[in-house]
């Protein structure tokens, strides 16, 4: 067992790019990690990876190595999954993850009674408002507000999620209330932005269709809770999910903006991939989750 644990350090070692992530990721410490992938080394007398102080990479031996390893990895859980699904009583861990707001707001209070519920399963629920790579980073559910983009990814919906644009009663008084969309022009917008992201545009309802909005700002961030608080501080207007607000606008701390010119409704729902599929304990989070977020909206 000690060679299939080592193995499955290694190949989050590759897949996250340092010994300290990987290590993270299996909840291990630094060292211990580093002893799986020495004891990998010692066992085939090569060395594996390179290691500098800033970076680490994969030898060419040990990239030929990762991906029969990765292959290996894949095969073990696919088998344990048709265990389970014999045995009624599924086991081993579940990767989630979601933006910042979905995830504090709507997946983390699902956890604790699923877990109650199926002691033998372990959830690890990553937040990032980033865009993740569900199949390098090993995810095996991903919650997602959005188109999605990757055709191999399975998509289940589990509603459309009206969007809004808010601000701050004192930041309209100072600064007066957009009557029509090219308004928007002429206020600062609290933007959602990422390192290396397109120009940024909003998208409005219009009796003619959609309208992409070029808009600017003096304030950016990745993370969508601070547009929030930066909309409640009379900073600007943003673009927010409705159930995100919902609390603010009916206390009157934020109000609606061209409520006849709303951005379409973003999707939500969770991807998996396929190949997950079939693993039950995926499922039967996935299943919860459906079933209980449905209620929301």
């Amino acid at each position: 067992m000690s060679y299939l644990e080592s193995l499955r350090v290694f190949v989050r070692v590759i897949e996250l790019g340092s010994i300290t992530a990987g290590g993270r990721d299996l909840r291990l410490s630094p060292a211990v990690a580093s002893n799986r992938i020495k004891d990998l080394e010692n066992r085939f007398g090569v060395r594996l990876l390179n290691r500098t102080t800033r970076k680490l990479t994969p030898t060419e031996i040990g990239r030929a190595f990762y991906d029969h390893a990765q292959r290996v990895i894949e095969t073990l859980d696919e088998a344990e999954a048709v265990v389970s699904s014999f045995s009624g009583k599924p086991q081993g861990v579940v990767r989630l993850t979601a933006p910042l707001g979905v995830g504090r707001r709507l997946i983390a209070p699902l956890i604790p009674s699923f877990c109650a519920e199926n002691p033998g399963i372990d959830i690890r629920l990553r937040l990032s408002d980033r865009s993740v790579n569900i199949v390098e980073d090993g995810i095996d559910l991903a919650f997602f507000l959005g188109e999605p983009a990757d055709s191999s990814l399975k998509w289940r919906k589990i509603a459309d999620c009206p969007r809004l644009l808010v601000a701050a009663p004192d930041y309209l008084a100072a600064h007066g209330t957009p009557q029509k969309p090219d308004d928007l022009q002429q206020h600062n917008c609290l933007l959602l932005r990422y390192p290396r992201s397109p120009e940024y545009f909003w998208v409005l309802q219009t009796e003619d269709g959609p309208l992409k909005m070029m808009v600017s700002g003096r304030f950016d961030t990745d993370d969508g809770d601070v547009l929030t608080e930066w909309a409640l501080s009379g900073q600007g207007i943003a673009n927010r999910p409705a159930y995100e607000v919902a609390e603010h606008l009916k206390a009157g701390r934020l109000i609606e903006i061209l409520p006849e010119n709303r951005p379409p409704p973003a999707q939500f729902g969770c991807l998996t991939p396929h190949r997950r599929l079939q693993d039950p304990k995926v499922r039967m989070f996935a299943d919860v989750a459906v079933r209980e977020l449905k209620k929301l909206f």
